[in-house]
């Protein structure tokens, strides 16, 4: 039975094969929402990663020193969708010439980077890497580094933008999934995205 089990495993699509890649976008509630769009991907989880400081607090890694970045865990299926086309979407999903911040957030948490799980991913990064600085023309500053320990956020902040909870905003009362399109239209990020990428721009609103 066990042998018929792990056979049919193997068979189905997202699970045996299942892979994953961590990547820092800016805020995770935007890159979460951009990537669970993309056929193939299976599971996208909000969390911190790249820091010193064990299980973080949003709290902690936002008000720096933890050293952490707000990230993405992005499960997806390779028989579907390629980790090189995971990063051709990442790179062209952010500001990857901006080294202090993505849009209006700014500081260490909010940095860009690829956080390459094993020689395989990072030699991909690096070939993404080096295509989005020719398709711009400029210097990138998005560092590809070795994947460490991924630490989930809270459950406030997964799938931020479905959540039809009410909250207190600087908007006023709104749900979350509506103050999340407010502060990412006030926060400029689709409008930066155009501005840098045009017509090569994912997700851009």
């Amino acid at each position: 039975m066990l042998r018929l089990a792990l056979a049919l495993m193997l068979l189905l699509p997202g699970v045996a094969h299942a892979e994953k890649a961590v990547l820092a976008g800016g805020c995770f509630w935007c890159s979460e929402a951009d990537f669970e769009k993309v056929p193939g991907v299976t599971g996208v989880v909000s969390g911190f990663t790249g820091g010193k400081a064990a299980n973080p607090t949003y709290e902690q890694v936002t008000s720096g020193g933890t050293g952490h970045y707000e990230a993405v865990e992005i499960t997806f299926d390779p028989g579907r969708i390629s980790y090189a086309e995971i990063l051709r979407l990442f790179f062209r999903s952010v500001d990857p010439t901006d080294g202090g911040g993505q849009f209006c957030d700014r500081g260490d948490s909010y940095r860009t980077a690829v956080f390459a799980r094993g020689p395989e991913q990072k030699a991909a990064a690096d070939a993404a890497k080096a295509e989005a600085g020719k398709a711009l023309g400029a210097r990138i500053a998005t560092p590809v580094v070795s994947a460490g320990a991924f630490y989930p956020a809270d459950a406030y902040h997964q799938d931020y933008y479905k959540q039809s909870k009410v909250i207190v905003t600087r908007f006023g009362p709104r749900k979350k999934s509506t103050a999340y399109k407010l502060y990412r239209e006030a926060c400029g990020r689709d409008a930066r995205l155009r501005e840098l990428w045009g017509s090569q721009a994912a997700f851009a609103q």
